[in-house]
């Protein structure tokens, strides 16, 4: 699939065929491919607004009007965003009766802003609230990889990844609270970006944790990542110019982020170490056993338990038979959490990022593998037991950067043709630029785009 570089270079040529009217027919013939996964990673198309809009940037180029170079390039926007008269269901049936939304989410509008086309509202976890992107009301889209298996795609944002896997969108908007947007994006062999939480607003987004989430891209590369944060943070995209390997300064923390791995993760994970250290990155081993804290910390649900159950109380009291019960069961722990346990929870956390700021501060970023397997079978996890601890498994990683409020990033770093595989940069807060440029660089050495 063409970056979104490449595009708005096709797209600006006078020379090229290629027009914003073919792409967006060429992402419907695919949701609408009846042996494809549209059905399910799709909740809603916007067939006719999606062809109107790329008539309308054709035109504009056709008569020379200055565009944006983005302009008429379809992308999907995950269901929990707002969109003008669409009602945001956030995966789930309880909110299928609420009113359509009157004003795009902040998030949409600067997208359409800069000129994309939301081609629909992609599947999701419902509410969120889950890692692994099952979601029992509207079916789970099947990840890209061994499609005849069934494997899970990842989640919260499922039909986001599968959406830019299956060439049904050149990019996706998605959500991260705990790895929502990273997770995905390593199951399925993309890149995803969680950015430093109070970038993008989060206005019009139906909320998980309002301390916790972020908003970022899934596309195909770290330069598509970062012209979409960009935007999303009412920049102006620029050229990403990928940081000087040579004295690059990683650390890999030895506590808990290795449990559990699986051999073909472990064999990834090795050999893109292998690169970067051969290419004059500094990989050193620390202990940082700060992350052994944080299942203590957030012993009684956390963040995610307590504000997804202040949202949700009224709806739970109304309609709770007609949550997934995986779901509600989350939920509900936050009825359990006091004001007191709410209040020694962010005092907890707030100090537990003034230590972890210190152990970072000599480094450039963390390095690690973003979940510790590859994508399980979605058989494999229909019990409630093989379910919870999976899921776990797919966020215990991912969570860091959430929990210290940070910016991360998932990169492809698996042979070509074999599982994919994802590996992480954590950058401490509001060092979004300097992490997009360090993934830049580590990208070059480890992608599977990039194999000899």
């Amino acid at each position: 699939m063409p970056s979104l570089a490449n595009l708005a270079a096709t797209l600006a040529n006078p020379d090229s065929r290629t027009t914003s009217r073919e792409l967006v027919e060429q992402c419907l013939a695919r949701i609408d491919d009846p042996n494809g996964e549209g059905s399910r990673a799709f909740l809603k198309v916007h067939n006719s607004q999606a062809r109107t809009a790329a008539d309308y940037h054709d035109r504009a180029r056709q008569q020379g009007s200055e565009t944006s170079p983005f302009a008429g390039i379809p992308i999907s926007i995950k269901d929990l965003f707002d969109m003008a008269g669409d009602i945001t269901t956030a995966g789930s049936t309880v909110l299928s009766d609420a009113a359509p939304a009157h004003r795009d989410a902040v998030a949409v509008a600067r997208l359409r802003a800069a000129g994309f086309i939301p081609i629909g509202r992609t599947n999701m976890t419902e509410f969120a609230f889950s890692g692994l992107g099952i979601n029992p009301h509207y079916g789970t889209p099947l990840n890209v990889y061994d499609r005849a298996t069934g494997r899970i795609p990842g989640g919260s944002s499922s039909g986001a990844a599968v959406s830019v896997t299956d060439s049904m969108a050149y990019a996706a908007l998605g959500t991260d609270t705990g790895g929502s947007c990273r997770i995905p994006a390593a199951l399925c062999g993309l890149v995803g970006f969680k950015p430093t939480a109070r970038r993008v607003p989060l206005d019009g987004t139906v909320p998980l944790s309002t301390s916790l989430d972020s908003i970022g891209p899934i596309a195909q590369s770290v330069a598509c990542c970062a012209t979409l944060d960009a935007i999303l943070a009412g920049e102006a995209p620029t050229a990403l110019s990928p940081f000087p390997l040579d004295g690059l300064r990683l650390a890999i923390p030895r506590t808990m982020v290795f449990d559990g791995i699986d051999t073909t993760v472990a064999s990834a994970f090795d050999a893109a170490r292998h690169r970067l250290s051969n290419a004059g990155v500094k990989v050193v081993d620390i202990p940082l056993r700060e992350l052994n804290e944080i299942a203590q910390i957030n012993r009684f649900g956390g963040f995610g338990a307590a504000e997804s159950y202040a949202y949700h109380r009224p709806l739970i009291a109304r309609k709770q038979d007609q949550y997934d019960p995986r779901v509600v069961s989350r939920i509900l722990r936050g009825k359990e959490q006091s004001a007191a346990d709410y209040i020694d929870l962010m005092a907890a956390r707030a100090d537990f990022i003034r230590r972890m700021t210190t152990s970072m501060a000599p480094y450039d970023a963390l390095l690690m593998p973003t979940v510790p397997v590859v994508a399980p079978p979605l058989a494999s996890l229909a019990t409630e037991e093989a379910y919870r601890d999976v899921n776990l498994l797919m966020l215990r990683n991912p969570t860091i950067a959430n929990f210290i409020d940070g910016c991360s990033i998932s990169i492809p770093c698996h042979k070509a043709g074999e599982a994919p595989v994802g590996l992480m940069l954590i950058g401490a807060s509001n060092s979004d630029a300097r992490l997009l440029a360090i993934a830049a660089a580590v990208e070059n050495l480890v992608s599977p785009r990039t194999d000899a």
